[in-house]
């Protein structure tokens, strides 16, 4: 799935036959915070907009912005997995955590840690 981006926020980007019309929402945050559009500029549009709105409605509140993902969470893998993974970490002479996160930056394309 492809997102938008904008002021460090991600977007969904939906499509509705029975509407004919793209919609989407503000993407890892818990409030629900949606747009729309007839056309891909416009979703862009209205999904920037979206954005500012949010954060304007923020500073409105006197209240923080949702953080977009706070870095960390839970992974159920089975007890399998996390055994071979703790077994693999300790013989590399690192903690679990560690491990994981190597491992994730492997699968996203990163070389090395941002921490």
């Amino acid at each position: 799935m492809k997102l938008l981006k904008y002021k460090g926020y991600y977007g969904s980007v939906e499509v509705s036959t029975d509407d004919n019309c793209l919609f989407g929402k503000l993407e890892f945050i818990h409030p629900l915070v949606n747009y729309e559009g007839n056309s891909v500029n416009k979703l862009e549009t209205a999904f920037q907009a979206a954005v500012d709105d949010y954060l304007e409605d923020c500073t409105r509140l006197n209240c923080d912005p949702a953080i977009t993902c706070k870095g960390s969470f839970n992974v159920r893998v089975g007890s399998e997995i996390h055994l071979a993974a703790a077994v693999k970490a300790k013989e590399n002479g690192i903690n679990l955590n560690a491990f994981v996160k190597q491992a994730v930056y492997l699968a996203i394309g990163e070389r090395e840690s941002r921490s």
